[in-house]
């Protein structure tokens, strides 16, 4: 049957050594949907972003394209701008009717940390078609700041599924009318629209950007850094925010979404023709995420933002993009948020997990 493979065949996949990895995979990589992705212990500095291409193995390509080395053993500093190659600990040996999808986890997105799979005879990032063997390896650009890593960090993950299990709009409404996937109007075409929040009650704060000249992030450092040594505030009290170009924003949907424990989703961007601007979608949505029984009623899903060349301004409910959504081959036996430590289960706006909530400006749901 069609569908996103769950947790526990995940399990079975890793001892049949469809997935294996040295070290052994750790149980607290997998998550309902998805497994994380570990870094290994160098990272390569390359001129500019490749893809391997058919036929050729992403080491061959590293000769013509590496600037120097780095150790990780320690501990390293990935400088914001450059372009890095690090191989990881996982590969994989995928039988002919499994492909793969990868995407930034959702703390790496948070942080502009463009994190993206590439894989021998790639022609796509973060796409692996049925049937790969062979190694996996992450390309990381800092975009906003720079970051220190190490072995073993999970900044990405992938997601594993046989045939085309994406929900089409009738499907989609359907499930919407059975199990409400979001607590207003749903804006279905080609996926489930996601707005901006531009008026989050009793606040005039609705975002964060990115501040220009900043100290190294600690990746391992969780709820230490003092958001306002990153991250200028952003404040509206007409509904309307001005991007500036090559900025990044921090933002928060309008609505409250929900994933069925059956489904997964993901978000795509909307339509470039809407603006001059991209949502860095950062992630998959995994089963439970915004679920009444996970614990995560009222979620909302954070909007990583840049704009481009021109300044553009975003209004109130402007959709920004959109959730597709998957049917899952069985419903996974563990959801976001139940019993795993999910860090964004009933957020509102939020940083990532690095940093410190600002007293009295965090915690607060945005207005319906």
């Amino acid at each position: 049957m069609p569908g996103v493979i769950p947790n526990q065949q995940l399990e079975t996949m890793i001892a049949s050594g469809v997935i294996a990895a040295d070290p052994a995979i750790d149980p607290a990589q997998i998550q309902p949907a998805s497994l994380d992705l570990r870094l290994g212990t160098v990272a390569y500095r390359v001129r500019a972003s490749f893809l391997a291409g058919h036929g050729a193995k992403v080491t061959d390509r590293l000769g013509e394209f590496e600037m120097h080395r780095i150790d990780l053993t320690d501990g390293a500093v990935l400088e914001k701008g450059a372009v890095y190659v690090v191989p990881l600990m996982e590969h994989l040996a995928l039988p002919t009717d499994i492909s793969a999808v990868a995407n930034a986890k959702s703390s790496t997105g948070r942080l502009d940390l463009l994190t993206r799979l590439i894989t021998d005879g790639g022609t796509e990032f973060d796409r692996i078609s049925a049937g790969y063997t062979g190694p996996l390896y992450a390309e990381i650009c800092p975009r906003s700041f720079s970051v220190l890593v190490r072995p073993g960090m999970r900044l990405n993950q992938i997601r594993f599924g046989t045939g085309d299990a994406v929900l089409d709009d009738d499907a989609l409404r359907a499930l919407h009318a059975q199990t409400p996937l979001v607590d207003g109007d749903a804006v279905i075409d080609d996926g489930l629209g996601f707005s901006v929040d531009l008026r989050l009650k009793d606040t005039t704060l609705v975002g964060y950007r990115a501040k220009p000249h900043t100290g190294v992030i600690d990746l391992d450092k969780i709820g230490h850094y003092a958001p306002a040594e990153y991250w200028e505030e952003v404040h509206s009290d007409n509904g309307q925010i001005i991007l500036d170009p090559g900025a990044f924003y921090i933002l928060v949907s309008r609505e409250a979404v929900t994933i069925p424990p059956e489904y997964a989703a993901e978000m795509a961007p909307y339509l470039a023709m809407v603006g001059e601007f991209r949502v860095h979608y950062a992630g998959f949505f995994d089963p439970g995420f915004g679920h009444d029984a996970a614990g995560g009623a009222g979620s909302r899903g954070v909007l990583e933002v840049r704009c481009h060349e021109a300044p553009f301004v975003l209004e109130h409910g402007q959709v920004v993009g959109r959730l597709v959504y998957e049917k899952m081959v069985e419903a996974p036996t563990q959801l976001y948020g139940t019993g795993i430590a999910s860090n964004y289960q009933g957020q509102g706006l939020k940083l990532s997990k690095h940093f410190k909530a600002p007293k009295g400006t965090l915690s607060g749901s945005p207005a319906q």
